[in-house]
Order: structure tokens, then C-alpha cells, then sequence
């Protein structure tokens, strides 16, 4: 009967809001990730982003990343390691601290994000002259 009324969607609301801190820590939630949702904690990798699945939402979405706090709203995709990139995409359904078969070894680099767009990109060094040269204003 319950189920009928639609009394265990208000059940499953109160249920995220309190997964979340309470109320006013699910505005919080919602303001930086658009979105509220209820699930298990798969794993933690070394930047702070957090892994949640829950296998009751729909398939593509039932895996998510919460980004570290220190990012705040400017997050990306290129901030999520390779070896979760896989778990997020269904590559393997093992994460990787689970999975026994993820290599390790010692020449393999460390994770950057993309750092394109920023002061920090990567910006090619050239000997030769440009076509076009800017115009400077008389002084």
C-alpha cells in the first residue's frame, strides 16, 4: 500500500538526505555536484576522490566519483586515475585495490590531470619566426 501511495520514494528521500549529513549538508552536496545520491563506498584513491556504487540506480549511472573537497567546483574527468577510469567504465569489475591482476610496476608515471586551459599547460617551445607578429601600441 505503501508503495502505491509513493510513501517509499519520501522513505528513500529522507534516507539520501541522511546519507548526506542532514539537510543542510545535502544543499551543500547538491550546489557542488548537481546531483544527490545514496550508495556504498567502493574505495578512496591517493588525490581524495571518493568511489560509490549502488546497484539499484540505472546501469550507467550506478557508479560515481565525488571529487576531493580541495578542488571545490573545478573538477574534470581527466582529475579520476586510469585504474578507476576502468572500474567507472565497466572495464573490470574489480577496483583496483581488489583486483589482483593490475600490474605494478616501477617506470609506470604517475597520474596528472589535464592541465590544458590553465598557466600550467604545457606550451610548445619554438626557434622559428611567426607569420603573424602581434601589434604593439606607440609609446
Amino acid at each position: 500500500m505503501a508503495k502505491l501511495l509513493g510513501l517509499d520514494k519520501v522513505w528513500n528521500f529522507f534516507k539520501i538526505i541522511q546519507a548526506n549529513g542532514g539537510l543542510r549538508n545535502s544543499l551543500r552536496v547538491l550546489y557542488r555536484i548537481d546531483e544527490l545520491k545514496l550508495g556504498t563506498l567502493v574505495g578512496e584513491d591517493k588525490y581524495g576522490n571518493k568511489y560509490y556504487e549502488n546497484n539499484s540506480y540505472f546501469f550507467s549511472s550506478n557508479r560515481w566519483v565525488v571529487y576531493n573537497e580541495k578542488v571545490g567546483l573545478d573538477y574534470d574527468g581527466s582529475q579520476v586515475p586510469a585504474e578507476w577510469f576502468g572500474w567507472l567504465h565497466y572495464k573490470t569489475d574489480l577496483p583496483p585495490h581488489k583486483d589482483p591482476n593490475r600490474p605494478k610496476h616501477k617506470w609506470i608515471m604517475d597520474h596528472t590531470e589535464n592541465l590544458s586551459g590553465t598557466k600550467h599547460a604545457y606550451m610548445p617551445y619554438s626557434t622559428t619566426k611567426s607569420k603573424i607578429e602581434p601589434w604593439k601600441p606607440p609609446q
